[in-house]
């Protein structure tokens, strides 16, 4: 054997070492992470814990029977709807139910039991799959609910066997619409001495206008100012506010109170359509809303700012009104008794909604 071939043998056998060293580390990786699971599957067997509990989920993907969603968790650690990832999502319904997939639990465990089909498991009315972040794929098939109505009847990553008896937990939170998981915009918080104007504007248009003082002090330490309507003021000390109509001073009109009670208590009650089609905001009755509702103010840093509330139809399934607010194109509801008064003097003035109510009063005797 010369030296050219003993170079080469040489090399052979170091590549052969090398091979073996890398065969070696490979294998005793994969021992490694098939203890890792067989450590965590032990120790979810101990705590009866049947879902992945070595990591937390990045994916959740479900369909409840009358709609498929899917979410998926960003590098800021917050869940988004992945159909809409702008779409304003309450994270509390997301981390319950990745809390109650990681602690899932089977009340009972049925390893020889009746068909699939009596536990209404051969066609699922619900399913879920999971992705944690190691990796592991979950999935869970719910059939029927059991004779008491307060558990389902389960499978797991696709194994016929065994059938488990979960509790309605995790049924009752994929049943949830996308649209109830959606945070709603608030109003602005106002005091009536922050309101400088009310504009309702449906069949007849009213505008109020606020004029704000001081109140001064009585000889007995009262405050008063004649037909005129206190409040505290942010700076602790009392403000008078008076409104006029038409230059008429109304501030002592019921409906007035009314409408400043209702302004100032605004609230959405839900999402009915987030971004919806034109076709779909006229169904709501915004081609020709019932009215405009707008609300000048001051806020808290001095700053003069705006809020409009455009009205539309009532709801199609119950109490209530279609509305949007501001530049959001997002249809909401709200319930008939927040925006009674609003829509009456909309809709017939103040004057024509005063001699209806009294008209009303008349029959009524």
């Amino acid at each position: 054997m010369n030296a050219k071939q003993k170079r080469t043998l040489l090399i052979l056998l170091v590549a052969v070492v090398l091979l073996a060293a890398v065969l070696l580390g490979v294998r005793a990786a994969k021992n490694r992470a098939r203890q890792k699971e067989e450590d965590a599957a032990a120790a979810a067997a101990k705590s009866g814990v049947i879902t992945d509990t070595t990591s937390a989920y990045k994916e959740l993907s479900y369909s409840n029977g009358s709609a498929t969603l899917s979410f998926d968790l960003n590098d800021e650690g917050q869940w988004y709807w992945t159909d809409s990832p702008d779409f304003p999502l309450d994270q509390d319904y997301l981390i319950k139910m990745v809390n109650t997939l990681s602690a899932l639990k089977p009340q009972q465990t049925i390893t020889d039991g009746d068909t699939l089909d009596a536990y209404g498991l051969s066609e699922p009315t619900q399913t879920l799959t999971a992705i944690s972040e190691n990796g592991q794929t979950t999935t869970l098939a719910l059939g029927n609910a059991t004779t008491d109505g307060d558990s389902y009847y389960m499978l797991m990553n696709g194994s016929e066997t065994p059938v488990y008896v979960i509790s309605d937990e995790l049924s009752k939170e994929m049943a949830v619409g996308i649209y109830d998981m959606c945070l709603l915009p608030d109003f602005p918080t106002l005091t009536e001495d922050q309101l400088n104007s009310i504009t309702l504007a449906g069949s007849v248009t009213t505008v109020l206008s606020a004029a704000h003082e001081k109140a001064q002090a009585d000889a007995d330490g009262s405050t008063s100012n004649g037909s005129s309507s206190n409040s505290s003021s942010s700076d602790g000390g009392t403000t008078v506010t008076t409104w006029r109509s038409g230059g008429a001073n109304v501030t002592d009109d019921e409906q007035v109170q009314g409408i400043v009670k209702q302004i100032l208590g605004l609230s959405l009650d839900a999402c009915v359509d987030y971004r919806p089609s034109d076709n779909a905001a006229a169904l709501c009755g915004f081609d020709k809303p019932d009215a405009a509702i707008t609300v000048k103010y001051t806020g808290e840093d001095g700053k003069d700012g705006t809020l409009t509330l455009t009205v539309g139809s009532q709801v199609l399934d119950g109490d209530g009104r279609y509305v949007r607010m501001d530049d959001d194109t997002s249809v909401y509801r709200m319930a008939a008794d927040k925006l009674d008064m609003l829509m009456k003097v909309s809709v017939n003035g103040l004057e024509s909604a005063a001699a209806s109510s009294d008209s009303a009063a008349s029959s009524a005797d």
